[in-house]
């Protein structure tokens, strides 16, 4: 009996991953490769000439019309010490035909207002242009389970994206 109860629970959970994936909303279908956990290696912190290394989890919700990522960072320094670390959500939803995610690790807040999306393969969050940066956020799908992750910003006045961080993640779900 005990048996048969833990197939049952493994087949409901079976069923409602399977349910998740399909309440996705179309608009959002491009970027459907981003959900899952996702483990890092060991990335760049390109200011500091530090590492960071974390984990991500990209969530469907809202009925499907948009996608949660919830991240924890640890940070270390140019020798490998360990230096803080930080949580971090975006929300990422369409709106008015255009790609958007909102951005917060507790003491910043980007505003993403436009994505460039090969669908399936990657997608590019870029800031509106103002009077600060224009902060970009990139995500390449390299394998089914390898996730290159780069965040940078272009200062005003300027044309070339400074990179403030990259790295890879791996799916383990």
């Amino acid at each position: 009996m005990k048996a048969f109860a833990l197939l049952i629970s493994v087949s409901a959970l079976c069923m409602a991953s399977a349910a998740t994936a399909q309440e996705l909303n179309p608009s959002l279908s491009g970027i459907g490769f981003l959900v899952g956990h996702w483990n890092s290696g060991v990335g760049k912190v390109a200011d500091t000439g530090g590492t960071s290394k974390g984990s991500s989890d990209v969530t469907v919700e809202a009925g499907g019309a948009a996608l949660l990522r919830k991240d924890h960072t640890e940070l270390f320094d140019s020798q490998g010490k360990p230096s803080g670390s930080f949580d971090q959500i975006m929300l990422i939803y369409p709106e008015d035909g255009a790609m958007h995610a909102d951005y917060t690790d507790g003491q910043h807040v980007i505003h993403y207002t436009s994505a460039v999306i090969t669908a399936g393969q990657s997608v590019t969050f870029a800031s509106a242009p103002g009077r600060g940066p224009v902060f970009s956020l990139s995500y390449n799908l390299q394998a089914p389970d390898t996730l290159a992750v780069s965040f940078g910003m272009i200062p005003p006045g300027q044309a070339m994206v400074h990179s403030i961080a990259s790295g890879t993640l791996k799916k383990s779900n």
